[in-house]
């Protein structure tokens, strides 16, 4: 494993300055990573050393994507099948606590923090935590740690062959991107003051944070035979949750009862997971950090794409997918259900 991180480039000036004006919550700017120019936000430069290096645990077990794929009911179905289906601990505390976001600092630039504590002086210890690097926090985390990334495996290196279990989830880029979208309107860590079509546009060229999608996603579907990686589709959740929690539960060595599994559904079914405290992030509107009581936990519809593509934008969304999987056996699962999970 090489000892340095790949070399990054800060954003094209013109550019930085452009969506400077729509994401409004990031004052410091972008840049581009590696040969693949990994989208993230100037607070990389500052981590990238600890990130390159950071040595996973063969006792971890990592819940990998792109932003919006069916990350939050993810990480609640492998925690509870990782600990013999705790509802009692889970009830009592948060998910964020339990199954830490290694780069949640990258979506709080530290002079919104500052704006907000001076709004919320009472809650400054909260605020502050917001801006911990992920090692820092994984220090404080007793084995068996499980870890929420939302960084692509190919600057994770070492971490297939580290002995950890992980599970990548991935979803359909068009709902991808109208989630990733909502998120942006309502978390002021973004700020985005622009309409859809003009995200959809940085979207579609990998000028979103953790873009590029496609890299993102190829990646993992490549080493999906890998024996510590188990790669799995949201809409595989969304159309025969049973199935897809049996074989999470396999590829994490664990066996339950029909009755214990039937108990687990229920309590990620999207009416029950919307209403509860623990992984629906509401304080982050008690404290101002987002708009919207119900922004981070949606509908658990797939095909909610529909109300915001144009006709012309869905035709060139296709167009899109189509070029990118043509070198690819990677295919995304349809389904017409709107029932149960997110």
């Amino acid at each position: 494993m090489s000892l340095q991180p790949p070399n990054y480039t800060l954003l094209d000036a013109d550019k930085r300055k452009e969506m400077l004006t729509l994401f409004t919550g990031e004052r410091t700017g972008w840049v581009q990573v590696g040969e693949k120019k990994w989208f993230f936000p100037y607070t990389y430069t500052e981590e990238r050393e600890e990130l390159h290096n950071f040595k996973a645990k063969p006792s971890d077990t990592w819940v990998i994507s792109h932003p919006r794929s069916g990350t939050t009911v993810t990480l609640e179905i492998v925690w509870l099948l990782s600990n013999n289906l705790d509802f009692d601990r889970a009830r009592k505390k948060r998910l964020s606590e339990r199954f830490p976001f290694y780069e949640v600092n990258w979506l709080n630039c530290p002079e919104v923090i500052d704006e907000l504590i001076k709004k919320n002086e009472e809650n400054v210890e909260f605020f502050t935590s917001l801006l911990i690097p992920g090692n820092k926090i994984l220090e404080a985390v007793q084995c068996p740690r499980f870890i929420k990334s939302h960084i692509p495996l190919s600057l994770r290196p070492g971490i297939l062959d580290s002995g950890c279990k992980i599970i990548y989830v991935a979803r359909n880029p068009k709902d991808v991107a109208v989630s990733w979208y909502k998120i942006h309107k309502s978390v002021v860590g973004f700020g985005y003051v622009g309409d859809f079509p003009t995200f959809w546009n940085y979207f579609k060229n990998d000028l979103t944070v953790w873009s590029p999608y496609w890299e993102h996603v190829k990646e993992a579907w490549t080493q999906r035979n890998h024996p510590n990686l188990l790669f799995i589709f949201y809409e595989e959740l969304r159309s025969d949750l049973l199935s897809a929690v049996k074989m999470v539960a396999s590829f994490l060595g664990k066996n339950y009862s029909e009755n214990q599994l039937t108990e687990l559904l229920d309590y990620v079914n999207i009416d029950n997971f919307r209403k509860n405290p623990m992984v629906n992030f509401s304080e982050l509107y008690d404290y101002g950090i987002s708009s919207c009581s119900q922004f981070f936990i949606g509908k658990g519809q797939t095909g909610n794409w529909k109300e915001f593509f144009s006709a012309e934008m869905e035709k060139e969304a296709d167009e899109w997918i189509t070029k990118n999987l043509k070198d690819t056996d990677l295919v995304f699962p349809i389904i017409n259900t709107k029932d149960n999970c997110r």
